[in-house]
């Protein structure tokens, strides 16, 4: 894939924009912006960065959810040489002031208050050396400034000015800097460049069959690569419709499926067992939908074929990335079986290599259970001022090491069996909980499972499954283990067994397995 065209963020959005001038970019709400707007916005923004003071590598953090500022900073500071730091939003005051001192972000965009967390509030006891000014797309916030007036002093800036600065930005310049979450340790900060997160969703949005006729509701976070990468720069490239969706809503979301003609959502499995058993589904006309995206967790058949065959969607494809891969780094294809969907996060795209290697580094053949490794255009730079921890990812010659488990088969395929740090040990058998986990939602019943290693003074560890039940279903535990005895080795099958409403999840629709391991630690106690 050396041939590929090294392009830039300014270039990808004035190319679409000269392109389909008069599509519609971007529906948030009553706004309704053409793709001419939208680059005439990023320009403005730009030159509003330019009067602030940024300067070629410096950073911008984005703490807000989402909406269409969100996505105007971030293609007006990458226009002119800025470096892109999105924030979560349910991260506390200490936490994203860590991220804004590791990053040494100088501008911070946010709003003053989302879902009850007040940002600019949060971060008032923090100590922030490199942070200049807060800037406030919405609500209120003590020493803010106002997005508009953000703007505005910008429109003096001469347009050579901009011109200048945009021609400088080159395609291997850093294009943001994304931080891990922090689940073993703290967050480390994943650097990437223009070209290859360019290069990485051109193909995606390609495999995938996202069309200019596409109106995509992004619902995926725009903090999280699902929803930036494969969500707005996806759909920029590709110059789709964009809907961003700031809370899930069921009711609202559906409604606005009906109402703006939705054809592409992307998103965890949850999303869609949602709009299956929602009362009233068939209320709401869904016939627009055509393309959908999962991942994040064990996608069932019944899931799959249910996607297709009762609402609607033509397309259902699984794909796997992690932060260091730009956000993506195997895909199935749309003519997939349900089956390899299910079971498979598809197949390395073009320009990336993908292996199962042994604990010593050695490739392992199809069938083969090891950890993933990788190497192409896509392998991270590094991470951000930590050069140990890079060398200890990424390998001499350039294959980064996941941590995840899986198993390849002969085409290529990959079926991600779990984490390495996930897996635990029942009387000297390897345990893997997505493993369980899989088999357990073709129970009738179950929603969705989780499982986690808990300790026996006999076994060492055993299983313990998590479960959310389907509507109506009055499954307990006894039929779970009952069932699982039946259906797996015995090593695997759940000692014990504990229903829940949901799940506790990050953002990025996975759940958190550390919540479930303290919960079980409280009730041994």
């Amino acid at each position: 894939m050396t041939d590929y065209p090294q392009r830039t963020m300014p270039q990808v959005v004035a190319e679409t924009a000269a392109r389909l001038p008069e599509h519609l970019a971007v529906v948030d709400g009553d706004l309704r912006m053409t793709y001419a707007e939208l680059d005439a916005a990023r320009e403005r923004a730009a030159r509003a960065f330019i009067a602030a003071g940024l300067q070629h590598g410096e950073r911008i953090a984005v703490w807000a959810p989402n909406r269409v500022e969100w996505i105007i900073a971030a293609i007006g500071a990458q226009s002119v040489g800025g470096v892109l730091v999105p924030l979560n939003t349910r991260l506390k005051g200490s936490e994203a002031a860590f991220i804004l001192r590791a990053s040494g972000a100088r501008w911070l965009f946010t709003v003053g208050d989302f879902l009850g967390m007040r940002y600019p509030a949060m971060l008032a006891a923090e100590d922030l050396p490199a942070l200049e000014a807060s800037v406030l797309f919405a609500g209120e916030g003590q020493g803010c400034q106002a997005w508009e007036d953000f703007l505005a002093a910008g429109d003096s800036v001469d347009a050579a000015v901009l011109q200048a600065r945009v021609s400088a930005v080159q395609p291997g310049d850093t294009l943001d800097i994304l931080f891990t979450s922090g689940t073993t340790g703290k967050p480390k900060g994943v650097v990437t460049s223009h070209a290859q997160n360019i290069h990485a969703f051109d193909i995606w949005s390609t495999t995938v069959g996202l069309t200019e006729a596409d109106n995509y509701m992004i619902i995926n976070p725009f903090f999280h690569s699902f929803g930036y990468k494969a969500g707005w720069l996806a759909a920029i490239i590709r110059g789709c419709r964009i809907l961003p969706v700031q809370q899930f809503e069921l009711d609202s979301v559906m409604a606005c499926i009906e109402r703006e003609k939705v054809s592409m959502i992307p998103g965890p499995p949850t999303i869609y067992q949602s709009m299956l058993a929602h009362p009233n589904r068939r209320d709401f006309d869904l016939s627009s939908l055509r393309l959908a995206v999962t991942g994040a967790a064990p996608v069932p058949v019944s899931l799959v074929e249910k996607m297709r065959g009762e609402l609607g969607f033509q397309t259902v494809v699984t794909a796997y990335g992690l932060t260091e891969s730009c956000g993506v780094v195997s895909i199935c294809r749309p003519d997939d079986s349900a089956e390899r969907i299910s079971h498979t996060s598809g197949k390395a795209m073009p320009g990336v290599e993908m292996k199962c290697v042994d604990s010593d580094g050695n490739a392992l053949p199809a069938g083969e259970e090891g950890e993933i490794w990788f190497r192409g255009f896509n392998v991270m730079q590094g991470y951000l001022d930590n050069p140990e921890e890079t060398a200890r990812t990424i390998t001499e010659d350039g294959w980064l090491k996941t941590g995840d488990v899986g198993v390849m088969d002969k085409e290529g395929y990959v079926r991600i069996t779990d984490r390495i740090k996930d897996m635990f040990i029942v009387g000297g058998f390897n345990c893997y909980p997505a493993e369980i986990e899989n088999s357990l939602c073709s129970l009738e019943g179950v929603a969705r499972a989780a499982v986690i290693g808990i300790p026996d003074e006999r076994m060492g560890e055993v299983a313990c499954a998590w479960i959310v039940r389907s509507p109506g279903a009055e499954l307990d535990e006894a039929a779970v283990i009952a069932w699982s005895r039946e259906n797996m080795a015995n090593y695997k099958v759940p000692r014990a067994v504990r229903f829940v409403d949901e799940f506790p999840m990050n953002a990025g629709g996975k759940v958190l397995k550390n919540v479930l391991r303290e919960w079980a630690a409280a009730e041994r106690q």
